[in-house]
């Protein structure tokens, strides 16, 4: 099961797995982010929150776990693992390495470093503005 919800004005996508990740948790989470990225240009950021890291289910959860990031890969400006999992570090070197999002891993305590490392990120545009913006 994953928790995921859109936190607004700042626009963090905050997901908190409880236990192995499926197919069905991202195809739920690809409409949410679908219908957000309609009226915006781009997230703000991703906070993964969990203790440790559940895995997938099975190879159809590993599979939709990658395209959901080789999907939205141009959509995130910055990526927090907020984990004790030591997985977590190899996953942010990983993913660095793979997307244009900068990842890091902060310590489960660390959520509020976290979280402000993601409102700090560059300042997004609403599609509306992005486009206001052009026309003037």
């Amino acid at each position: 099961m994953l928790d995921y919800s859109i936190s607004q004005p700042e626009g963090i996508l905050e997901l908190a797995p409880h236990t192995s990740l499926s197919k069905e948790d991202f195809d739920g989470l690809n409409t949410a982010i679908n219908a957000y990225l309609a009226d915006h240009t781009k997230l703000q950021g991703i906070l993964i929150h969990s203790m440790e890291f559940p895995g997938w289910e099975d190879f159809g959860g590993l599979a939709a776990h990658m395209h959901f990031v080789g999907h939205h890969d141009k959509s995130v400006e910055r990526v927090a693992i907020v984990t004790d999992s030591h997985f977590a570090g190899i996953a942010a070197s990983l993913g660095n390495y793979l997307t244009s999002a900068e990842i890091r891993h902060f310590p489960f305590i660390d959520d509020a470093k976290a979280r402000h490392w993601l409102e700090t990120a560059p300042v997004q545009l609403s599609t509306s503005a992005k486009n206001l913006q052009l026309t003037s």
